[in-house]
């Protein structure tokens, strides 16, 4: 029998945060962080910082649609990060910060739309989603140093500060949804 994977790509600040999240939940088998949604190919790291390549951090996500949705995974994905913040998580500041869901499909860019008007129905959020939902184009892998940058860097301040905060919430949120320790 063959194992059916999926892909989502979502950009909600910091790849470092994302990818630390999204590879606790069940069903995801890889997260990777990378850059997407700009206009410059292969990009590296102090390109994309500087805002010209028009690319947002972000993390493409491997998941059984079996085990878990892309639903599911966007609702994990509005609580994580804040999405009514232009350019903007914490004290990152610059479009490649950017909220955003790259869509892989037609099925994706309605389910996310969907997703969307009832996160702002929900009132998860006291302001304006400003989430980008486009197409998905191309995505390029990261540095090898910034992949599983949590896992490992735990006591490094800004994955004390900023990550596990992220991961407490997760916790308490979604803990139906986490991977067992030995998973």
């Amino acid at each position: 029998m063959v194992e059916r994977k999926a892909r989502a790509t979502l950009a909600a600040g910091c790849f470092w945060c994302v990818e630390a999240v999204f590879s606790r939940l069940k069903g995801v088998s890889k997260v990777v962080s990378g850059y997407t949604g700009g206009t410059v190919a292969d990009p590296g790291y102090r390109e994309v910082c500087s805002g010209r390549t028009g690319h947002a951090e972000a993390v493409q996500i491997s998941f059984d649609p079996k085990e878990i949705s892309f639903a599911e995974l966007l609702d994990v994905f509005w609580r994580i990060h804040d999405p009514t913040t232009l350019n903007r998580q914490g004290a990152d500041v610059g479009t490649q910060y950017r909220s955003a869901i790259f869509c892989h499909d037609k099925s994706q860019q309605e389910i996310a739309e969907q997703s969307k008007r009832q996160a702002e129905k929900a009132g998860l959020w006291p302001d304006p989603i400003v989430t980008e939902i486009v197409p998905f184009t191309s995505f390029y892998p990261a540095e090898t140093y910034h992949q599983g940058y949590y896992r490992q860097n735990p006591s490094h301040m800004y994955c004390r500060m900023i990550i596990e905060p992220k991961l407490g919430k997760l916790q308490k949120t979604f803990a139906s949804k986490l991977k067992t320790p030995s998973s």
